[in-house]
């Protein structure tokens, strides 16, 4: 039913300084600017990961997944309203980077899930336009320069984290309406994933939920190249004033190598690479399975725990209210 998490909708205050900083920081390229939004992507497939869209507040406007037909959208809006979802918007054809038609639906706790199908996907590989689109802005030419000879910029989404005041009772919309299958489950967060087709393999998540007396975006990840990337990356960000506010370590479940930041507005972004990947027979954990030593916060034991702005930050963003 779904392949792939394929981008996250933001709301912003400052259109310029968020586009400062996903382009010369965090190394995205510009896909698209047109009067709706500002669409970001990587270097892999997709045609963008990140929409950018001007509001008064910082919001998670969206999240989509892209399904595997059409006939998927129409299965997945039904079986929503089944659910205790709802249909915010019907099957349509979308103006957008890349194209396809779209259904844009609510779970039962408000979050907002666009379902993309029929988007054409990009070349792989970096392309002359992006590096001229990156480069346009002095202050940020040496920044982008050198992501890119380092080969450190996004390549996908790798997941998102959301926060819940209730996983229990919103885990069955995502299993229910989208077919995600629960990977493992700890103390605070239950991981989904999509499920890969028989004989291959996936992303361990793509989704997680964590307990929290909030509905809050959690964060954000980007896939990429590896461990040098996901270092160099932190030090490029400190460098920029966004200091590493958890990381870097490895986590349990996914096994991924990690590094948090906050960036402007309060949006919670982590750098990751080598992504469990995990088929139709793998074996989902309970919490007692994913217990670490006193005074450990990572899979190798050298990760300082996160920071109080990290936290702080996990709990302020929320999803903006949808407009039919």
């Amino acid at each position: 039913m779904l392949q792939a998490l394929r981008s996250v909708e933001l709301n912003v205050p400052d259109l310029a300084l968020a586009r400062a900083f996903f382009t010369a920081h965090w190394g995205l390229t510009v896909a698209q600017h047109d009067s709706s939004a500002l669409y970001l992507r990587g270097t892999g497939r997709d045609a963008y990961l990140v929409a950018l869209y001007a509001s008064d507040k910082p919001s998670l406007r969206s999240v989509t997944l892209r399904a595997n037909s059409s006939a998927a959208l129409e299965q997945i809006a039904s079986a929503a309203q089944a659910h205790g979802g709802r249909v915010v918007k019907p099957n349509a054809v979308v103006a957008e980077p890349g194209g396809g038609r779209a259904i844009t639906i609510q779970d039962p706790q408000g979050r907002v899930l666009r379902i993309i199908e029929g988007d054409t996907e990009t070349a792989v590989g970096r392309q002359a336009a992006d590096r001229k689109e990156s480069t346009d802005s002095p202050r940020s030419a040496a920044n982008v320069k050198q992501i890119q000879d380092n080969d450190e910029r996004p390549i996908r989404l790798a997941h998102v984290v959301l926060n819940s005041v209730d996983v229990a009772a919103v885990q069955p919309f995502y299993e229910q309406v989208l077919g995600m299958r629960l990977s493992d489950r700890t103390k605070m967060l239950a991981f989904l994933r999509i499920p890969a087709p028989a004989g291959t393999l996936g992303d361990h998540h793509s989704l997680a939920f964590g307990d929290a007396d909030n509905n809050c975006l959690n964060h954000i990840a980007f896939v990429v190249g590896n461990l040098d990337a996901v270092m160099r990356g932190g030090g490029r960000l400190k460098d920029a004033g966004y200091p590493i506010q958890w990381g870097p370590g490895r986590h349990g479940p996914g096994n991924n190598l990690f590094n948090y930041f906050v960036s402007p507005f309060g949006f919670v972004l982590e750098y990751t690479a080598e992504v469990e990947q995990v088929g139709e027979s793998y074996q989902s954990r309970g919490p007692s399975d994913w217990g670490w030593p006193a005074g450990r916060f990572d899979h190798w034991g050298i990760s300082q725990p996160p920071s109080p702005e990290l936290k702080q930050a996990q709990r302020s963003i929320e999803f903006a209210r949808p407009t039919n």
